[in-house]
C-alpha cells in the first residue's frame, strides 16, 4: 500500500474514532448539539488525532486509552476554528468548502458551540480514567492536553494574534503567536501519544521540539497558501490575511524566504525525529507531506 492509500485509510479510521465520541442530538439543547456535530463533521485532515495515534503506536502503545484523547484533540481544534471564523475575528463564511458555523446557526450559537466543544473535549478525555483505572500516565497526558490548549498554549497565541491584528509585528512576536496558536496542539498531540505509550521524559521533550518545528512550518505554509492558492482548492476564501491586515511570514519575509523556512524547519524536525530508536515510517512520511500540502 502506498502512502496516499494508507493515509486515506488511517484518516477514515481516525474519523470513525472521533465520531464515536460525539454527543447525541437530543433534548432541549438539541440545537447546540447539532451545531457542535455540524462543525466536527465538516471534514478536514484529522491531522492532530492522527499524529497522536501514530506517535502512540511508534512507542508500542496498543490499548484503547488513546481513543478518547484523539477525539478530545479534534474537538479542541474544531472549537478553535469555530471561534476563528466568527465576525469578531476572521469573519470567514466558508471552512473546508462548507458554510461556517456562525453562518448556519447564528453568531451566538456558534460562540456557544465552540465553548461547548472545548468543555466536552475535556469531558471526553477524562473517559480515559475509566478505561484504564490503573494507568498512572493518564493524569500526565491530561495535564499536557489542557496546558497546551489554554493561556500558555493555543488560546494565549490566539489572544496575542487578535490584539496585534492590523499592527506591525516583529519576527519574534510572530514566532510567539505561531508557536502557541498552531504548534501547541501539534506538540500536545505527539506528546500525549508518547506519554500514554510510556516514552521517557527525554523522548517526550524531543517530540515537543520536533512538533514545535512542524507546527511552525505548517503555519508558514498556511500563510503561503493564503497567497497562492484558490478558494476552490483551499476550501475557504484566500487573501483573508491581507484583507484583515494581518502580518504573516509572507508579508515579513517574502514568499520565497517563507518557502525556505518551511523546508528548513521540516528538515530539522525530520532529522531530529530520526534520531529516535523507535521508528514509524508512516509518521515520518506524514510529517514530510505537510510541507507540500495544497490545502
Amino acid at each position: 500500500m502506498n502512502f496516499e492509500d494508507e493515509l486515506k485509510q488511517k484518516v477514515q479510521e481516525t474519523e470513525k474514532t472521533v465520531y464515536e465520541f460525539l454527543p447525541e442530538e437530543e433534548g432541549f439543547q438539541k440545537t447546540i448539539l447539532e451545531a457542535m456535530n455540524y462543525s466536527m463533521k465538516a471534514g478536514g485532515k484529522r491531522l492532530r488525532p492522527l499524529l497522536m495515534a501514530e506517535t502512540y503506536r511508534m512507542f508500542g502503545g496498543t490499548g484503547e486509552v488513546i481513543r478518547p484523547f484523539m477525539a478530545a484533540m479534534e474537538m479542541i481544534h474544531t472549537h478553535s476554528l469555530i471561534h476563528d471564523d466568527l465576525p469578531a475575528l476572521d469573519n470567514d463564511e466558508y471552512r473546508r468548502g462548507k458554510k461556517t458555523t456562525h453562518v448556519v446557526y447564528g453568531e451566538a450559537m456558534a460562540i456557544l458551540a465552540g465553548d461547548a466543544l472545548l468543555n466536552y473535549a475535556y469531558e471526553t478525555a477524562a473517559r480515559a480514567f475509566a478505561l484504564e483505572p490503573g494507568h498512572e500516565r493518564i493524569g500526565k497526558a491530561f495535564r499536557i492536553l489542557t496546558a497546551k490548549t489554554g493561556i500558555y498554549g493555543m488560546l494565549g497565541g490566539q489572544c496575542v494574534d487578535v490584539e496585534y491584528e492590523g499592527k506591525n509585528l516583529e519576527r519574534e512576536r510572530l514566532d510567539f503567536i505561531y508557536r502557541l496558536k498552531t504548534s501547541a496542539l501539534i506538540e500536545a498531540s505527539m506528546m500525549v501519544g508518547a506519554v500514554l505509550a510510556g516514552a521517557s521524559d527525554e523522548k517526550i521533550a524531543l517530540l515537543e521540539r520536533v512538533a514545535g518545528k512542524v507546527g511552525l512550518a505548517f503555519q508558514i505554509q498556511d500563510d503561503i497558501l493564503d497567497v497562492v492558492s484558490t478558494t476552490e482548492t483551499l476550501g475557504k476564501p484566500v487573501g483573508s490575511d491581507e484583507e484583515n491586515r494581518k502580518t504573516t511570514y509572507v508579508t515579513l519575509e517574502g514568499i520565497e524566504k517563507a518557502r525556505e523556512d518551511v523546508r528548513r524547519l521540516s528538515d530539522e524536525a525530520i532529522e531530529e525525529l530520526d534520531t529516535l530508536e523507535e521508528k514509524n515510517p508512516f509518521l515520518m512520511e506524514l510529517l514530510k507531506s505537510l510541507i507540500d500540502r495544497k490545502k
